[in-house]
């Protein structure tokens, strides 16, 4: 059985946003998940061709001025249109560093997926305020869950 690909597309300026795409690799390749690869690619290196071969992805960004990073605005100006029509349905989550509270970032990558089509596997999630170490926590079930939905075909 070929292996499902869960694509995470996260912007990890700092160590403490490092450590969330380190603890969401974690709990995708949890132990017990046998059926599904996990890729991390920063937004400003992934290409269209990373998200066609994608079964999910996983958006992490920092909150910047209000908006999402410039980063992954970037990564959804350059594959907007090349996935649009063969991506339409593409099982998603994400996940947002927010000093304050994140949500006009939320709510511009919600009208961006939605333009995409893709469906919520879960609602973003947003790590507001100061660093919490539960948020490392957080970070790993949302690994966890994203792939063990993705192997048991639940998305």
């Amino acid at each position: 059985m070929q292996k499902k690909k869960l694509l995470l597309v996260a912007h990890a300026p700092s160590p403490n946003t490092r450590r969330l795409v380190d603890a969401v690799l974690a709990g995708a390749g949890h132990e017990d998940i046998q059926g599904v690869d996990t890729i991390w690619i920063p937004p400003l290196q992934t290409q269209p061709e990373d998200v066609l071969q994608a079964d999910a992805i996983i958006l992490g960004t920092t909150e910047n001025l209000g908006y999402m990073s410039g980063a992954l605005k970037d990564f959804f100006d350059r594959c907007y249109y090349p996935v649009l029509e063969e991506k339409q349905g593409l099982p998603c989550a994400l996940y947002i560093r927010a000093g304050l509270d994140g949500t006009g970032t939320r709510r511009a990558v919600e009208s961006i997926v939605t333009g995409l089509r893709w469906n919520w596997a879960q609602e973003p999630i947003t790590f507001k305020g100061q660093w919490q170490e539960d948020f490392v926590e957080q970070a790993e079930e949302l690994g966890l869950a994203m792939a063990a939905g993705l192997e048991a075909g639940v998305f």
